[in-house]
């Protein structure tokens, strides 16, 4: 469960910080904690740049460390249903939970991902994680192309150990795109549409990230019937920027519990 963030709006000193050593864990998912996050304040105003790992320590969310992140969405344009993916076992948080189609972070790593202009950085690290974990091609989901709502700030442990404290941005998008999972990131993916969702939220058996959970619980359905309401006059699409644009605003970051 989703539980209330602080709200310090400094990078704690790095002589202060835990660290945990990864050699139990899947090599490929140890290595990519090297990464290089981006540390904002509450109000999504980059402070300083630290590791995955560091970032995800509940040891240091608990002194307020928080970084940038996104959660996308990709919808097919012909039937409106949502491509689900249920994250790896060897991934290090919140192993084998359904989620929405990509959840990662911008890069400190790359220039173009600390863009905030017309979140540029979100977008194009989007772009990049789609291809990495479920093998879409950057041409089909280009960055200008995802309709982005609104930034959410949650706070949510995983195991006691590990755990997320985001600013999220929320980004949908319209496409028809081929999926090549990679493995070490994805156990299995769906297309799902309302009610079979609805029905996996029932489902004996199934758990779901704590940050989809929030976004469906508060958003995702009601921005769901806005895309379906009407498709885009010239193509017959459904487009999420056609339906989208203009209905949220996104100007500031909605705290969520």
């Amino acid at each position: 469960m989703a539980t209330s963030a602080p709200t310090t709006s400094a990078v704690p000193g790095t002589d202060d910080l835990a660290t945990i050593d990864l050699s139990e864990y899947d090599p490929e998912q140890s290595r990519l904690m090297d990464e290089r996050c981006i540390i904002v304040t509450p109000q999504d105003k980059a402070i300083g740049a630290l590791d995955k790992k560091t970032c995800h320590l509940m040891a240091n969310i608990n002194k307020g460390l928080l970084h940038r992140a996104f959660s996308a969405f990709v919808f097919h344009p012909q039937t409106g249903k949502l491509l689900m993916q249920q994250r790896a076992t060897e991934k290090i948080t919140f192993p084998d939970m359904w989620t929405n189609t990509c959840c990662s972070h911008p890069l400190d790593d790359f220039e173009e991902e600390k863009i905030e202009a017309e979140q540029r950085g979100v977008r194009v690290a989007a772009t990049r994680k789609l291809d990495h974990e479920l093998g879409i091609p950057p041409s089909q989901v280009p960055p200008d192309n995802f309709q982005y709502l609104t930034r959410i700030h949650y706070l949510a442990p995983s195991d006691g150990v590990w755990g997320e404290h985001e600013v999220d941005y929320i980004l949908f998008i319209t496409a028809d795109v081929t999926v090549n999972p990679n493995p070490n990131e994805i156990r299995d993916h769906k297309w799902v549409d309302k009610k079979e969702l609805q029905g996996m939220f029932t489902a004996e058996g199934n758990s779901f990230t704590p940050w989809f959970k929030l976004i469906a619980r508060d958003y995702l359905f009601s921005w769901w019937d806005v895309l379906l309401s009407k498709k885009n006059a010239e193509t017959g699409l459904y487009d999420a920027q056609y339906a989208l644009k203009g209905v949220v605003d996104g100007s500031q970051v909605v705290k969520m519990v």
